[in-house]
């Protein structure tokens, strides 16, 4: 059967569900428990592992860097920088630190985790000399509208963004008003955090909705998993779901070759319909 991939503009594939990190490295007492599930994940098939150097100021890059020990060439690693880190001297050593925790030379794709002071120009040109020093392969985006991304495509190299990582999913679905679609044009994936609703201004227990359990139940999938499968149907979307468990992470792997039918989505969003009108970007 065949597993649902996504291709970045340089040409690289990953599946569409990667294995997420938010909230793993705080209790060191899960420690080996969450890097289990990522080399399970990585067993699977979920390549790409995606953290930042804010997870528990570090403490999930150090899990990743366990999990990935051995196994750096089987694993499409992306992390993110603080926005007040993100120019200057100050992301390069940043980028340096999270290097070491996550015991490897280089990131494939380095974020910018959310806009703040620094200037996009100056955080293009940090993500630039980067790559030039071969600490990175590419670089982009996270928590950015389409009016920052139209900003940034107008700034020279800007159009080298490889993704913009967002909130998403079926209870948030602004993205689709105007960001996705403007993404979709230019090739450019976009990156699914929270895609089981676990975070943001419409948080809700979608794992319980009626109408996700009625679909669940028609292919006998969990909840979870019709969750995930429509979150991947749209084209150029990657789902990043945190899964510290053996159990869960081989349940998100068996949705890359899930595809969902059109009365099963027309049923979804008759439930939770997209928006009309644009939306201020959900983020967390």
């Amino acid at each position: 059967m065949a597993v649902k991939t996504v291709t970045f503009p340089d040409g690289s594939s990953v599946p569409a569900i990667g294995q997420g990190t938010w909230y793993m490295g705080e209790n060191p007492q899960q420690k080996a428990e969450e890097v289990r599930a990522l080399r399970v994940g990585i067993e699977q098939g979920l390549r790409l592992i995606d953290t930042a150097e804010m997870y528990a100021e570090g403490g999930a890059e150090d899990v990743v860097g366990e999990a990935i020990r051995g196994r750096r060439d089987q694993v499409y690693l992306v992390s993110k920088v603080y926005p007040h880190n993100a120019g200057g001297e100050k992301a390069i050593t940043a980028c340096e630190r999270s290097l070491k925790r996550l015991q490897t030379e280089y990131i494939d794709l380095y974020l910018l985790h959310w806009r703040g002071g620094v200037p996009l120009v100056d955080t293009i040109a940090a993500m630039e000399q980067l790559q030039q020093a071969g600490k990175i392969g590419r670089w982009g985006v996270s928590n950015l509208a389409v009016d920052d991304m139209q900003e940034l495509w107008s700034l020279n190299g800007g159009e080298q963004c490889m993704t913009d990582q967002v909130l998403y999913h079926l209870a948030s679905r602004g993205i689709e008003y105007d960001l996705l679609p403007w993404c979709q044009q230019r090739h450019v994936p976009v990156m699914a955090y929270c895609p089981l609703a676990q975070a943001g201004k419409l948080k809700c227990d979608l794992l319980k909705a009626p109408t996700v359990m009625t679909v669940a139940r028609r292919h006998g999938l969990s909840a979870a998993q019709v969750l995930l499968a429509w979150v991947i149907r749209q084209h150029g979307v990657i789902a990043i779901p945190k899964a510290s468990s053996e159990v869960h992470v081989k349940e998100n792997a068996k949705v890359l070759s899930v595809t969902l039918s059109t009365e099963d989505i027309a049923l979804l969003d008759k439930a939770f319909p997209a928006l009309s009108h644009k939306q201020m970007l959900d983020v967390v």
